[in-house]
């Protein structure tokens, strides 16, 4: 535990990548290779599932410190991090012992995800006995999830591939799908023998970032294939050994939850993967507030699968007969995917549909059309390039309909997590229904560091009152809200929920009351909702 404490310290204090990786490096070298598998799950951003209520924390850490309640809660609002918080109050060990890291997570962390609370608490209380400051920091930061240290993946790969010697390509793939720690698992990860023995495992991603200038930056539109952006979740299907796996983008095997497609797949040649995009389907595209009513759900009943029915818009062939294809030119995998899907014959199974580019204009004049489509806009992906790993620049490119927007008024402010903790930096806005602002979105990012400041400045010296963590201010500023999609919604008092809301901007030109009216946002909503 001292030593992943002590990397923790180091990655915290620096924003220099450099460092961050020789810091990993380091301390990846020595560390067991138990210790090492933890880690490398806790830096990935993974967490233990249901450990304890961060009310537990609470409580423990206000009886541990000797304080009313009132008072923890002062400090926390103070510190702005419930982890940091615990870590100052309660009492401390003068010097840490050498007890491993594996042996702290797999007998002291997860067996309180299966113990009542009075034991919860005895654990913690014990464990904090025996651990200095700063090791109680990293601990909590351990049970709450909140163990961010500006460590990307990608940063912890390049650690991992300077230790191992393995390309970080190679892995991505070997982390993906249902990695667990443990010492063999570590092994695994840096061994110099690239076989990969399991079945379900999908490939890492390859990423789209937004189209920032004009389409005819990109060059002559024949090197380019144009191809519908869909707003469905992204998965991969797996078929291999017989069996069938769909892993969505978030590395979550969903297999169970789409049986329809999962028996679809079955009809694909063993040793496919395919890439796509899930979409509620019926003789097209639904919107994305039906597919929601599948998402989530771990057990899917009869009348669900005949009212949202889904089907994988694919349009990447990763893998076939057991060969990796992703160093082969996309205009190669098209082919290879057509011809399988077409062999499938399954309407669960569509090839994603080419785009006429014969020019930029002409295209444009296509994704004009995406919304009446229920699409978002036009994918363009380079016909030379192969499937990469994560989000890279120059082969495939996303161009978005410009998003919808309303003027809303803040409401309500909380606190932001990580670096900005102290801040408050979590919003929800509200528009006019008559002569009362009624909440419609929530908010988090978009503004720059010293618009949020300003705006905390605000928020303190113009609270009306408190609910717990949450404050409700004065209606006084204005912002520009942009999303991406709207439905209604029985669960929002405004009776529509929006997705992917953002502060465009700060409207300093308007006064609250020109703001924009629910009648104006309902007006946004598609013909059908």
């Amino acid at each position: 535990m001292k030593p992943f404490a002590a990397l923790y310290r180091q990655l915290d204090q620096t924003t220099k990548t450099s460092r961050k990786v020789a810091a990993m490096v380091e301390y990846f070298t020595a560390a067991p290779r138990a210790d090492a598998a933890w880690a490398v799950f806790f830096l990935s951003g993974e967490r233990p599932r249901r450990l304890l209520p961060t009310r537990i924390l609470r409580e423990l850490a206000t009886e541990s410190a000797g304080i009313s309640p009132w008072l923890f809660e002062e400090c926390y609002e103070a510190v702005g991090d419930l982890a940091e918080t615990v870590s100052l109050l309660v009492p401390a060990a003068e010097r840490s012992g050498d007890r491993p890291l594996a042996e702290w997570v797999e007998q002291e962390l997860l067996p309180l995800g299966r113990a009542e609370d009075d034991e919860r608490k005895a654990r913690l209380r014990a464990a904090w006995s025996q651990m200095p400051t700063d090791q109680i920091l990293v601990w909590n930061k351990m049970i709450t999830g909140a163990l961010r240290v500006g460590v990307s993946r990608r940063l912890l790969l390049r650690a991992l591939s300077q230790v191992a010697g393995v390309d970080p390509a190679t892995l991505a793939h070997r982390l993906m799908g249902a990695w667990q720690p443990s010492a063999e698992a570590m092994s695994a990860l840096l061994a110099q023998d690239a076989s990969d023995a399991d079945p379900s495992r999908p490939y890492p991603f390859y990423l789209a970032h937004a189209l920032e200038g004009p389409p005819e930056s990109l060059g002559e539109p024949k090197a380019w294939r144009a191809e519908w952006k869909w707003d469905g979740i992204r998965a991969q299907v797996v078929r291999r050994e017989g069996s069938v796996f769909i892993w969505s983008r978030g590395e979550e095997l969903v297999t169970d939850r789409f049986p329809e497609l999962a028996e679809a797949a079955r009809a694909l040649p063993d040793g496919t993967v395919i890439d796509g995009e899930l979409l509620a389907w019926r003789g097209g595209p639904l919107s994305f507030a039906e597919l929601q009513r599948r998402i989530g759900r771990k057990k899917i009943g009869p009348k669900l699968l005949r009212d949202v029915p889904v089907a994988l818009v694919a349009f990447d062939a990763l893998e076939i007969d057991g060969n990796d294809l992703r160093a082969e030119p996309l205009s190669e995998r098209k082919a290879r995917l057509e011809t399988i899907i077409n062999a499938a014959g399954d309407d669960r199974l569509q090839l994603s549909e080419w785009v006429d580019l014969r020019s930029w204009d002409e295209l444009a004049e296509q994704r004009d059309t995406s919304r009446e489509r229920g699409a978002e806009g036009i994918m363009l992906k380079r016909l030379e390039s192969p499937y990469g790993v994560g989000r890279k620049r120059g082969d495939w490119w996303k161009w978005k309909v410009d998003p919808y927007s309303v003027d809303a008024v803040l409401l309500y402010a909380q606190r932001g997590h990580g670096r900005r903790a102290s801040l408050f930096t979590a919003y929800t806005f509200g528009v006019w229904k008559g002569d009362t602002l009624v909440p419609f979105a929530k908010a988090y990012s978009g503004l720059t560091d010293a618009e949020i400041r300003q705006v905390d400045r605000f928020v303190r010296r113009h609270t009306l009152e408190r609910f717990g963590p949450v404050r409700s201010v004065e209606p006084r500023l204005v912002f520009e809200i942009a999303f991406e999609g709207i439905q209604r919604s029985p669960r929002h008092k405004s009776g529509v929920a929006v997705r992917f809301p953002r502060m465009a901007r700060w409207r300093h030109d308007k006064k609250p009351e020109d703001a924009d009216t629910l009648e104006r946002v309902e007006a946004l909503l598609p013909p059908s909702a």
